[in-house]
């Protein structure tokens, strides 16, 4: 059952920090949209970021009186509930106290979660969802959360479930961005779509993927995914590939934890069954006693690009509705 908060007239800012952009709006307590602001370039240094983060809170207050909280979900290892990035891998940020700084900015009480773990508690809150339920994003690389017993699972500092850096391949040789061997990251991203597509592209010089190299030099996940809905069967081969090893992380996911769900979002995802139908059958074939149990649903994210900010924006008001203080 998702929580149902009383409203009353409560509003939160919810930021996300992405490596390429900031996207922000403000959602009431049910999670519906009050307000949102077109997303801003990511600068590249750390205070230049802080400075845009402030700019755009601002900007909704003053169209929104009642805001209560500001929620932030960012890229990287997030210490909860202090709110510190540890690392992270496509921003300035490196052992940030962004919580304590975005209190300090603002005034109000605020919390930072890692950009997936946010997603993934909008899709609870507002998607399809389980009591205990798995959130893998597949974009740039992979993440994901996790939902259990109808309460998001951070682990004991917070850095919990980095899907992506499963080890699913130690044998393989595609090294990961974290410098690791195995990953599923590098194996079922769109970095890896890519990959998968201009390999595919090499061998067939006369086909659709090569004709989409041509000039560039390779091939987008993207494309591949553009080509796979045009009818391409090589783009679609590529999706298989890369659903093949999606679904042996969802077999893992569901070995580990019996979610009742697995919910799939991020760019990759748009390709819709495309990469589903792979990717159900992959983890039909890897979960343990797939004869014997019942196996969870397989299905796409509802949200789109808007669930991280979303979902920091509800953890902030429920966080401020648990301690008004804002304290640790």
């Amino acid at each position: 059952m998702r929580p149902r908060l009383p409203d009353g007239g409560r509003l939160a800012v919810g930021l996300d920090i992405g490596g390429t952009k900031i996207a922000a709006g403000v959602v009431d307590a049910e999670g519906r949209v009050v307000d949102r602001v077109p997303p801003v370039p990511s600068p590249s240094d750390q205070a230049a970021i802080l400075k845009s983060v402030s700019v755009l809170v601002e900007e909704l207050r003053s169209r929104n009186p009642g805001i209560a909280a500001v929620g932030a979900g960012a890229a990287g290892l997030v210490e909860w509930p202090e709110g510190r990035i540890r690392t992270a891998p496509n921003t300035a940020y490196h052992d940030v106290p962004l919580r304590r700084l975005l209190r300090e900015s603002t005034g109000l009480p605020a919390v930072v979660e890692n950009d997936a773990n946010a997603a993934c508690w909008a899709e609870y809150r507002m998607g399809i969802s389980a009591s205990h339920m798995a959130f893998i994003t597949v974009g740039t690389g992979v993440g994901g959360g996790l939902v259990l017993g109808g309460r998001l699972f951070r682990g004991r500092t917070g850095i919990a479930t980095e899907i992506g850096h499963m080890i699913v391949d130690p044998h393989g040789s595609e090294r990961c961005g974290c410098g690791t061997v195995g990953c599923l990251e590098p194996l079922a991203s769109g970095r890896a779509l890519g990959r998968y597509g201009t390999a595919a592209a090499a061998a067939d010089p006369g086909g659709t993927l090569a004709a989409l190299a041509a000039g560039s030099g390779g091939v987008t996940g993207e494309a591949v995914t553009a080509a796979a809905r045009a009818g391409d069967p090589a783009a679609r081969a590529q999706l298989e590939r890369l659903g093949h090893w999606l679904g042996i992380g969802v077999a893992t996911l569901v070995n580990l934890f019996d979610v009742g769900l697995v919910v799939v979002g991020g760019g990759v995802a748009e390709a819709g069954e495309l990469l589903l139908a792979p990717v159900r059958a992959s983890f039909a074939r890897y979960v343990t006693a797939a004869a014997h149990r019942e196996l969870p649903a397989v299905e796409p994210a509802r949200l789109g690009p808007e669930a991280g900010w979303i979902g920091a924006a509800l953890l902030a008001l429920d966080h401020e509705r648990e301690d008004p203080a804002g304290g640790e």
